[in-house]
């Protein structure tokens, strides 16, 4: 009888308990995977309060949300960022063209900090610095979990005062070390130059706010003897949208230039070329190379994509997102850079971390072949080979290079010769590739 009884209590709480789990366990495991905005912000609060509170260290309240915002930034991806008062304030002279310090722009491949590319005439340039190069130490300081404002702001600093960065160099055995002195930056964003009279070479070194109407003046200058142009958008970091927009516009009168898609509809546009800003349609060659980031790539993508430019040189660096600067104070003295979208090309393909492959592939220097044998790491490696240059730095740096072989002919001349192409076999490439198109579109007009 006992033994009855106790089966009969056994199934009804079995039967009460197994309920009880069937109706608990999903809301358990609903709670568990998506927590309320207020449990995600209390959270929040009391970490910043266990710091402000607990750390070795008195870190201020307004310190600890700095540094929050900024790692918050920094692990969303490579270029969104905060930017305090310094920064965003750093980031705006930048772009009217004139700015203190090396002269290189940087950004983040495969994990490690990489001069997307010297700008041509600063200290950096002089000093060596090359676009592909992989920045290991800025002073002694190593590089290997620093951020790109981080490293901006060890680089900035006094003009005249002078700083150690150590790279890691294709085709180098051993990490070299360059010694630069900081410097106030101009940058010409545009140079304009004339071979055999009838070819106007363009050269772009970024797309600041004056790009456009440099472009319209030198083209309108030289209009009536210019029978090809040679764009020329190699280490162009990039710059503004804009501006890039506006050079396409320059040279094609209708079809899409580029358009941007992100994760709201709003966030979504397209711009398209007009026939009123065309100013030119003679044929064109763009060069490009590893060096050319950002806008650079959404002009000769778009150039490429409507048939408007054969595209020369090497793979272009594959910067394709999109950021907003949005201000976070009250005074709109600081600003987050936030990714919000992806630039896509005309024909719909992305430049993100694929950049823009040129029709015509033709390595720098004087000779028309790459050497395999150079430095070539997959990125599941890079770690691991930065972290051995480290070692060898740590013991035995390699003297600073003074020898730069300059990619681009002197931009004080105003005409090029034979001899300067000669010393830039892509150049020399794209002129050829210009002829050829010239002599096609004449005989097109007959």
């Amino acid at each position: 009888m006992n033994r009855i009884i106790f089966l009969i209590l056994f199934i009804v709480f079995g039967f009460m308990f197994g309920v009880d789990q069937q109706n608990n366990t999903p809301t358990q495991k609903l709670k568990e995977e998506k927590p309320t905005r207020f449990e995600s912000f209390a959270k929040l609060q009391t970490a910043i309060s266990a710091v402000e509170n607990y750390y070795v260290d008195d870190v201020k309240l307004d310190e600890i949300v700095d540094k929050t915002i900024a790692g918050l930034m920094s692990e969303l991806d490579a270029h969104s960022a905060y930017l305090n008062k310094k920064a965003y304030k750093e980031m705006q002279i930048t772009m009217e063209g004139e700015f203190g310090g090396l002269g290189i722009v940087i950004g983040v491949r495969d994990g490690a900090l990489t001069i997307i590319s010297p700008i041509d005439d600063t200290p950096a340039q002089k000093a060596g610095v090359q676009a592909g190069d992989i920045i290991l130490k800025i002073g002694d300081k190593s590089t290997l979990k620093m951020t790109i404002d981080e490293a901006v702001a060890i680089m900035r600093g006094e003009i005249g005062s002078p700083i150690n960065i150590t790279i890691v160099r294709k085709g180098e055995t051993a990490p070299i070390n360059l010694r630069i002195v900081r410097g106030i930056i101009k940058v010409k964003s545009v140079n304009a130059k004339t071979y055999n009279n009838n070819i106007l070479y363009l050269r772009i070194t970024q797309f600041d706010n004056n790009v456009a109407e440099e472009l319209s003046n030198f083209i309108k200058k030289h209009k009536n003897e210019t029978q090809g142009i040679v764009l020329d958008l190699r280490n162009n970091p990039g710059g503004s949208l804009d501006q890039a927009i506006k050079t396409v516009d320059l040279f094609v009168d209708s079809g899409i230039i580029v358009s941007q898609k992100g994760r709201k509809k709003e966030d979504d546009s397209s711009f398209s070329a007009t026939k009123k800003a065309t100013i030119s349609k003679v044929p064109m060659v763009v060069l490009v190379n590893g060096g050319s980031a950002s806008a650079s790539e959404i002009v000769s993508g778009a150039l490429q994509d409507l048939k408007r430019a054969i595209v020369v040189g090497e793979d272009t660096f594959g910067k394709g997102s999109v950021q907003m600067i949005m201000p976070i104070t009250l005074d709109k003295s600081e600003a987050i850079k936030l990714t919000i979208a992806k630039y896509y090309l005309p024909s719909g393909r992305t430049i993100q971390a694929i950049g823009v492959k040129p029709d015509i592939k033709v390595a720098f220097g004087k000779t028309l072949t790459t050497d395999k044998d150079k430095f070539t790491i997959k990125e599941k490696d890079l770690k691991k080979h930065l972290e051995l240059e480290l070692k060898k730095v740590d013991n035995n740096i390699t003297e600073s290079k003074n020898e730069f072989e300059d990619e681009i002919t002197n931009e004080k001349k105003i005409i090029f010769t034979d001899d300067d192409l000669e010393k830039d076999n892509q150049l020399k490439s794209a002129m050829d590739i210009l002829k050829s198109l010239i002599i096609v579109d004449k005989k097109q007009l007959q």
